[in-house]
């Protein structure tokens, strides 16, 4: 299994239903993508004056990220897709 390093956090998408409160059905192709994940894999911690600096989340937690996240990056491992994060990107443990 791949195993991110330093202070990168290996993420699955859990998506969003797709209808409104209102019982709209928003079409795949106007839906935005979640923000709402599911750690994978975490890293070992960044290094600050070498001392290094524990990750807040682990494996199984749920998170909420920030969309335009600078540090995502969309990728493929045995073909499952998965976003590849900075920890200082999520927002949140849900």
């Amino acid at each position: 299994m791949f195993k991110p390093l330093h202070n990168y956090v290996l993420l699955e998408r859990i998506e969003e239903e797709n209808k409104t409160a209102g019982g709209i059905i928003i079409p795949d192709n106007a839906r935005e993508k979640p923000s709402r994940g599911r750690v994978v894999a975490v890293g070992t911690g960044a290094t600050e004056n070498g001392v290094k600096i524990p990750m807040s989340v682990k494996s199984g937690d749920t998170v909420l990220f920030a969309k335009w996240a600078s540090s995502a990056n969309e990728v493929k491992i045995d073909g499952t897709d998965y976003v590849l994060i900075k920890e200082t990107d999520i927002l949140g443990i849900l």
